[in-house]
């Protein structure tokens, strides 16, 4: 599967076929006399599909997808946007195939320890969500992404999803240098040509030509050769892409196990229609819309010798009492402050993040708890959200949907005598707090999380009870 000469660059708003000419030939070589039925499936709608948060439980009627615990498929599409539910955390919308990332994680032995792990190209966060999920909580995940739009939205979804032990940062891949063998997992979901998803994504779409493939190519060899030397001895590196390429997949896992790596294998069920691949000598599985109910996928799995070393524990401190009494285990917590934001991981990571402070740009040490505000510190958006937050540390009011819904835009909300800092849920799961002023409780949602669209005149959601 060599490089192909470049296509001329097509008007973005003509998609072109489901499946270009040029790709064709490497699916006939890849599915054979598969082809038909994967066209057909090609000219299908694409699912719908979320996953659940199991620490914000809700009810909830659907479909079980079949590699993933908490994967769920829904029967159709609603306006996820107008939906409570979706803004606390509770679910993630998420494409089927790529929670396959469960089995993976699972295969590598990580499930029990407390481990540093890296997403190295982690927005929009549905892989980082899910990733954190995985691990034990006692665990600690930098999730990076090098764009700051992207990373905003990383940002919100991560604060959003409630878990602890989260650092984000923003460093270009080539900033890893400074941290070798640091890692005892990473994830590396690769950017790459985008051929699983042209039925859901017209503008991916359009955009294909082999030429892309090849830019591709080139930028996975340099990620996967940083992500390569930060990862620890006896770690495992996960690698992931939403295309069908060759050159893009198996190639790539090839460049590893030329350095050393072992290629990872991951049970399967033969009923799930995952295809286990060979090519160049590796070991990686693809996903097919004519074989699972999911789009194009690929992931391998791979160690680097040696055996793991675990870290010396940080020690705990005593800071910070006020804040502290707003937590669930007010001595867990190691607090760093920064541009007047207080930020919390569990102390024993303390010394990782002092290191990694040093060594990558942009980063944000932990889960926001607090902001300062004039002299006082005031409870962070992304804290209501928290598992870290004492659910008796603040007074609670339960929301209907369309109270949620204006809370949500921004609005104030009625209240007879209120005062002080309150925090508003939805179905008994937390979502933001407001200020108390006398007859109405002002809004502090953040201004960038609002809903600023018209509500569809049909009920959006209608979760099964």
């Amino acid at each position: 599967m060599g490089s192909r000469k470049s296509s001329s660059r097509k008007n973005p708003t003509d998609p072109g076929p489901l499946v270009p000419l040029d790709l064709r030939t490497t699916l006939f070589e890849l599915i054979g006399d598969e082809f038909p039925a994967f066209e057909k499936a090609m000219g299908q709608d694409p699912p719908t599909s979320i996953r659940l948060n199991a620490m914000k439980p809700f009810a909830l009627e659907a479909g079980s997808i079949p590699w993933c615990n908490t994967g769920r498929y829904l029967d159709t599409r609603p306006a996820f946007t107008f939906d409570p539910l979706f803004h606390t955390g509770a679910y993630y919308v998420q494409e089927a195939s790529s929670m396959f990332l469960e089995q993976a994680v699972r295969a590598s032995g990580l499930l029990d320890i407390d481990v540093l792990a890296l997403d190295l190209c982690a927005a929009p966060g549905g892989k980082t969500t899910h990733l954190r999920s995985l691990l034990s909580p006692g665990s600690l995940l930098v999730a990076n992404e090098t764009d700051d739009h992207r990373r905003s939205a990383l940002k919100e979804n991560i604060w959003k999803w409630g878990a602890k032990n989260v650092v984000i940062s923003g460093s270009d891949p080539r900033d890893l240098v400074r941290t070798p063998n640091a890692f005892e997992l990473i994830l590396v979901d690769a950017p790459c040509s985008g051929e699983g998803m042209f039925r859901k994504d017209r503008f991916a779409r359009s955009q294909w030509n082999p030429g892309l493939v090849d830019r591709c190519t080139v930028v996975q060899q340099s990620i996967l050769a940083q992500a390569w030397r930060s990862l620890a001895p006896g770690g495992s590196l996960i690698y992931s892409t939403c295309t069908w390429e060759p050159q893009e997949n198996e190639a790539q896992i090839r460049t590893l196990i030329d350095k050393g790596a072992e290629c990872m294998d991951i049970p399967l069920d033969q009923g799930w229609g995952i295809e286990r691949s060979s090519l160049f000598g590796t070991i990686g599985y693809r996903f097919y819309p004519h074989c699972t109910n999911g789009e194009g996928f690929f992931l391998s799995m791979v160690r680097k010798p040696g055996e793991l070393v675990l870290r010396e524990e940080g020690s705990r401190q005593n800071d910070h009492e006020e804040v502290r009494n707003w937590l669930i285990d007010p001595t867990e917590q190691c607090f760093t402050e920064q541009e007047n934001i207080l930020y919390g991981i569990d102390a024993k990571w303390r010394n990782v993040t002092i290191d990694l402070q040093t060594a990558v740009r942009k980063l944000l040490p932990g889960i926001p708890v607090a902001q300062l505000k004039g002299n006082a510190w005031q409870p962070h958006p992304a804290l209501a959200l928290s598992v870290l937050l004492s659910p008796k540390a603040f007074q609670a009011m339960d929301l209907e949907r369309d109270a949620a819904i204006r809370y949500l835009r921004g609005e104030a909300l009625s209240a007879q005598g209120a005062s002080d800092v309150g925090l508003v849920s939805f179905q008994g799961l937390r979502m933001g707090w407001v200020q108390g002023a006398g007859n109405r409780w002002n809004n502090r949602w953040p201004t960038t999380w609002r809903i600023r669209t018209q509500q569809p005149k049909a009920p959006p959601v209608s979760w099964a009870s």
